[in-house]
């Protein structure tokens, strides 16, 4: 908007603000109070943010054997889990995860889904994990365990305890499920002209999280509240037709046995090149010169060490291509794309190789080196959806749209699958913190070509109003049309405003990468991103934390009033402002002098440290023309129509 300047008539000005009212509800005791994150640390977690001397966390290694069959729709498996205990705790029973039993008219997930459903939810299909056996082996010894099956937990109890710091159990179960076609968004199953894209997730029984915050964290999945998992090495087989091309986390074991030669020759091709080498082409789709066999069945063979989870897709329709990817220290690693030849046009999947290899590339250089061998992009039914090195897009994704999807996703992979975080609990240390890196890799997208932060400051209206809940809710209990503000946009947003106001961008990224550092397959709290960030940026941040992320307050920043000492603006101006909701902020002040002169003023939060008031002096040289409160406009001021002072004419 812009604002009409009249003559300044008179020398002495007392102005109000263009609201004409200048009453506060600040009380500055809410917000720079005592006492958060006041707990001290301990040998587990220090309070300085970063994991403390005796800090342990439980390990999962898992080989899978699983056999899709294709006239049924459905996965028969068998998994062995290695499970060690490393914490100081003797364990009685054992608790995994049985995603799959969400896919049940009787789960928790299904009575909770609104009529109608919703993304997430579950509506009339009756699948949901069988398991047909279960034993367990330790030192050499095999029993059958007793167990119970609770909604998508289950309970195995041991006969023998798992003692701590090292005892190890072996857990062999064998199971199956019915592939849902609409997983959640999740995983499901595409029809193509080609034929069905299966996407395969929540695949096998998972351990629980076993941690020294909660021990056994067993909240249910219910759909919207993702997933907590234990770090370990994967060696795992997936059988399927011998007509289907399979995407997977980690890397290919058995290239000879389930690629042609002259696939493998593409694929050598494209390790050594920045530009798309096509490893199945359009016109190649579902030719039987694409595959090593003509019938029956081929087992691919991948292996993945140090991630918290494995995934995998399959079809016969898939266009495949791939390209390098150049990481720091001169590592590479490999990003390919499935897609079918109706998400083809360049326009679309054709350029989603060059946007998975450089937002790979530009995480890597600016946070942590990516640490996997090869990534994956999968076209299919699901919208978006993340797994370590392997993300879900939609197949009519295009353009800008096709470049986010894919740069968020695959930025998960930094949060939460390198940094551990609990996504059923805390969705914003995900998709918050993905989020806000997104902002920045889509500004740096081929000179801006698809830069996108506007979703950014329309968040104003809606972070305000009286019925948003705070960041700090578990995803399954916020309402359904606020998870993406409180999930995504709210705190990416929240970290923009920190790094490039409250803090500056420099001093920012340190810290963060001093967190990334230290919590890399590891599982941080909340807290411990609050006290790392305090601790190496060297600023005590809680009333920034305790304003927006555990709590609804809004932020009115107001210039209120200009008087001229002894009424000659030579000698300078007082220039009062105001704070008049309960959120706080640094402030930065535009001032502009009839003579042209610009000046800037930035004051600290502690302005607000005693009152929702502040008087400065400003070395004027000339009369005010305009005070401008937040010029460029970075904060989320709910009433911008007090941040500009004019004269009265």
């Amino acid at each position: 908007m812009s604002i009409k300047l009249f003559p300044v008539l008179i020398l002495v000005i007392c102005a109000t603000s263009a609201s004409g009212q200048n009453k506060t509800e600040y009380d500055p005791q809410q917000v720079f109070a005592p006492g958060f994150l006041s707990e001290p640390g301990n040998e587990y977690r220090s309070g300085n943010g970063t994991p403390g001397p005796m800090y342990w966390q439980n390990k999962a290694d898992y080989v899978i054997n699983a056999t899709l069959d294709t006239a049924k729709d459905e996965i028969t498996g068998m998994v062995t889990i290695i499970y060690t205990n490393n914490s100081p705790d003797t364990l009685n029973y054992l608790w995994l995860q049985l995603d799959q039993t969400l896919f049940t008219t009787q789960s928790r997930g299904h009575k909770t889904t609104p009529v109608g459903g919703y993304r997430f939810g579950n509506l009339e299909f009756e699948g949901g994990d069988s398991i047909h056996s279960i034993s367990i082996k330790r030192h050499g010894s095999a029993i059958t365990p007793e167990y119970v099956i609770t909604d998508t937990r289950m309970q195995i109890m041991l006969t023998k305890p798992l003692k701590p710091k090292g005892d190890k159990i072996f857990i062999k179960i064998v199971y199956s499920f019915k592939i849902p076609p609409d997983g959640s968004d999740r995983m499901g199953v595409t029809k193509t002209q080609n034929g069905k894209i299966y996407e395969i997730a929540q695949w096998y029984p998972r351990m629980a999280v076993y941690d020294d915050i909660q021990g056994w964290n067993t909240l249910p999945y219910l759909g919207a509240g993702e997933f907590y998992l234990e770090y370990g090495d994967f060696d795992y087989t997936v059988t399927v037709p011998s007509n289907l091309i399979v995407a997977a986390s980690g890397e290919l074991q058995n290239p000879k046995q389930v690629l042609t030669s002259t696939e493998i020759d593409r694929l050598n091709k494209a390790r050594d090149s920045d530009k798309t080498v096509f490893i199945i082409s359009s016109n190649e789709i579902a030719k039987a010169s694409t595959r090593p066999k003509s019938s029956g069945m081929l087992t691919w063979h991948y292996k993945m060490n140090q991630t918290r989870d494995v995934t995998w897709a399959c079809s016969q329709s898939f266009i495949w291509d791939a390209a390098r990817v150049n990481l720091p220290n001169n590592k590479k690693s490999l990003a390919m794309s499935f897609y079918p030849v109706e998400s083809a046009p360049d326009s679309s999947w054709g350029r989603a190789t060059e946007y998975l290899k450089y937002s790979i590339e530009f995480y890597s250089k600016t946070y942590y080196p990516y640490p996997y061998p090869a990534a994956s992009n999968v076209a299919g039914r699901v919208n978006g959806m993340e797994y370590p090195g392997i993300i879900f897009c939609n197949m009519r994704a295009k353009k800008g749209g096709l470049f986010f999807v894919t740069t968020h996703e695959i930025g998960h992979n930094w949060f939460p699958m390198l940094v551990g975080s609990d996504e059923r609990k805390y969705a914003w240390m995900d998709e918050g913190f993905n989020t806000f890196i997104n902002i920045y890799s889509g500004k740096n997208f081929n000179n801006e070509e698809y830069k996108n932060d506007r979703t950014m400051k329309r968040l104003t209206d809606i972070m305000s109003h009286p019925g948003t809940e705070p960041i700090m809710t578990y995803p399954d209990v916020m309402p359904a049309n606020q998870l993406s503000v409180l999930g995504y946009f709210k705190p990416a947003y929240g970290l923009k405003v920190l790094r490039e106001v409250v803090a500056d961008p420099e001093r920012f990224d340190y810290a963060f990468r001093n967190y990334i550092n230290h919590w890399a397959f590891k599982h941080p709290q909340p807290e411990d991103f609050f006290r790392s960030m305090n601790d190496a940026l060297g600023e005590d941040l809680n009333w920034f934390w305790k304003e927006w992320f555990y709590e609804n307050w809004k932020l009115d920043q107001a210039v209120d009033n200009v008087q001229y000492v002894n009424g000659d603006p030579k000698q300078g101006a007082d220039i009062t402002i105001s704070n008049r909701e309960q959120m706080v902020m640094p402030v930065e002040i535009q001032i502009t002098e009839t003579n042209g002169k610009m000046g800037q003023m930035n004051l600290p939060v502690e302005v607000w440290q005693r009152s929702g008031t502040w008087t400065f002096r400003y070395h004027s040289s000339d009369t005010i023309q305009s005070v401008i409160i937040d010029p460029d406009n970075k904060l989320p001021d709910i009433d911008i129509s007090n941040n500009t002072w004019i004269p009265a004419k």
